[in-house]
């Protein structure tokens, strides 16, 4: 199934032809959710060797317009996860602070460690995304002067600069695995309607997101660029049918699960010498328990 949503590194892709409500052989929420089960608990399991490991992280970035369901996707799907060996960082508004730096340095800062699972809601992706649709926004980020931030050439230096950057993740043992979520107009309109008449959901809205709706146009035409331009070999971008909530989960948990398989991981081999402490530490503790200040005694 997971092939069904990759974008072919080199190939050219249409937003269009991908459905947002697709669910394959699933036509009932509840087999997926039985499914979603069964995959949480592998996911536990596979999580567990990874950070016993200690040798690879996981990088998931999850991007989409508002309303696509990240913030449920990383709730469900990450729900058997240990959550000592889990890190979310949600990325929005730059502050004045990260507008200083150039603007990889704030996702920089919250790479995950070898042995952990990271997860970026938004990311540095926002910068061929929002900040293309609105290009006054680079007027915040005190630019050089030089660069040529008025041309197609300026966009193709940043999928460039991703680029490269993921390789050099991926080269250091950090597997990048990239969602982007695709919303249709008419469910985010649906979802957004369902925020307005529940008040415990009133807090996830505001005005700002309907303007943003004025510009779905030129945010399709974002992420498609975006796609053509950063689907690698190395970090390959998955559109997941995102209309569907208990899909789009499923989908994302069997990829994630796929590319943890992939790395054959194992938990650490036990030396001779770790094999004699274990069995003197069995013989202390099978025994009268003075005979622990004994053996350090020794």
């Amino acid at each position: 199934m997971n092939n069904v949503f990759l974008v072919p590194p080199g190939k050219k892709i249409r937003l269009k032809d991908f459905d947002p409500s697709f669910t394959g052989e699933y036509r009932e929420k509840k087999e997926a959710k039985e499914k979603l089960k069964s995959n949480i608990k592998k996911l536990s399991k596979l999580q567990d060797v990874l950070f016993a490991s200690s040798s690879y992280g996981i990088l998931i970035i999850l991007q989409a317009l508002d309303a696509a369901g990240k913030d449920g996707l990383i709730k469900h799907v990450m729900s058997g996860v240990n959550p000592q060996g889990c890190q979310v960082h949600s990325f929005k508004v730059p502050s004045e602070e990260e507008l200083k730096h150039d603007y990889m340095w704030r996702c920089i800062n919250k790479l995950p460690e070898r042995g952990y699972i990271g997860i970026f809601n938004r990311s540095y992706y926002e910068e061929v995304l929002v900040v293309r649709v609105h290009p006054t926004l680079l007027n915040k980020q005190n630019l050089p002067l030089n660069l040529p931030v008025d041309s197609e050439i300026f966009w193709k230096m940043r999928y460039e600069q991703i680029n490269n950057f993921e390789k050099y993740l991926v080269e250091n043992g950090i597997v990048v695995i990239k969602f982007f979520l695709n919303l249709s107009k008419e469910e985010q309109k649906k979802r957004f309607l369902k925020r307005i008449d529940t008040p415990e959901k009133n807090w996830k809205f505001s005005l700002g997101d309907i303007k943003e709706r004025e510009y779905w146009e030129e945010y399709q035409k974002a992420y498609e660029t975006m796609l053509n331009n950063t689907s690698t070999s190395y970090a390959p971008w998955y559109v997941l049918p995102a209309d569907k909530k208990w899909f789009t989960r499923l989908a994302a948990a069997e990829i994630l699960i796929s590319k943890l398989e992939q790395l054959n991981l194992s938990y650490p081999k036990t030396t001779e010498n770790h094999k004699k402490d274990l069995e003197r530490a069995r013989v202390i503790l099978e025994s009268n328990d003075n005979l622990v200040s004994n053996y350090f005694s020794e």
